[in-house]
């Protein structure tokens, strides 16, 4: 009988966390479809903002192309789409961490908030770098080298798809300290290792950038160089939040 009522308690506490993550995800999604459709009357404004640092370099007059039908729909669509997802980050994440947190011990409460904090900041931080002065520099650079008798004519649905690939790559590039950090608590790597590997990191940084940038010189350094800055501060960081030796794992 005592079997029997374990099971029954164990297949209870499944159903419970099953109903908890239904729950969660609900949350979540009406969360993000909430800001969506909050956007959506503004979806063709945001994409002239989005278009502003190409249209800066154009010559005067010159405007993006639309080659497919749907395109002028579609585009405007999908950046309210990635937009709405941006902005509700901080709520999907929130709705991830009330239902994992029952299961931590508290050192792992009290790293985690911080962790997830500066994991949304730096991705907003990239993608505010990325849109202020990576796009003006390499949009800049690719007017300058267009041959004579070249009309730059974009698609919109392609300049979307290129500026979201960069928005992605630096703001997922700035959480390199987060990630340091984490290697470092679960015990993978220590801060000496990773001061040791600096020169293999600066090299695999900037194969990294010149791989998920576009072909030119300036937005390689401009994703290199603060990567390699990043990658310092996560080596600090790390060796401030790693546990010193000897220390005694909390109770959860």
């Amino acid at each position: 009988m005592a079997l029997h009522a374990d099971d029954d308690a164990g297949e209870g506490s499944l159903i419970d966390h099953l109903i908890e993550l239904r729950m969660r995800l609900m949350r979540g999604l009406a969360g993000t479809g909430l800001v969506l459709l909050c956007l959506l009357p503004f979806a063709n404004k945001l994409y002239g903002m989005l278009a502003q640092p190409l249209l800066d370099k154009l010559p005067a007059g010159s405007n993006l192309i639309a080659i497919e039908v749907a395109s002028p729909f579609f585009a405007p669509l999908k950046l309210v789409f990635f937009t709405a997802l941006v902005v509700t980050m901080p709520w999907l994440l929130y709705q991830a961490w009330a239902f994992v947190a029952p299961g931590l011990y508290k050192r792992e409460k009290r790293l985690a908030l911080p962790l997830l904090a500066s994991a949304v900041a730096l991705f907003y931080i990239g993608c505010a770098f990325a849109f202020f002065f990576v796009l003006p520099s390499v949009f800049k650079f690719l007017t300058m080298v267009t041959p004579d008798g070249v009309a730059m004519m974009t698609d919109i649905n392609a300049y979307l798809n290129f500026v979201l690939v960069i928005f992605l790559a630096f703001g997922m590039s700035f959480e390199l300290p987060v990630a340091l950090v984490i290697l470092v608590l679960l015990g993978w790597v220590t801060t000496d290792q990773l001061r040791e590997a600096r020169g293999y990191a600066v090299v695999g940084v900037f194969v990294l950038a010149a791989v998920i940038t576009p072909p030119d010189v300036v937005s390689q350094l401009m994703l290199a160089i603060p990567m390699c800055l990043l990658y310092e501060a996560g080596i600090i960081a790390a060796r401030l939040l790693a546990p010193r030796p000897g220390a005694v794992r909390d109770e959860a």
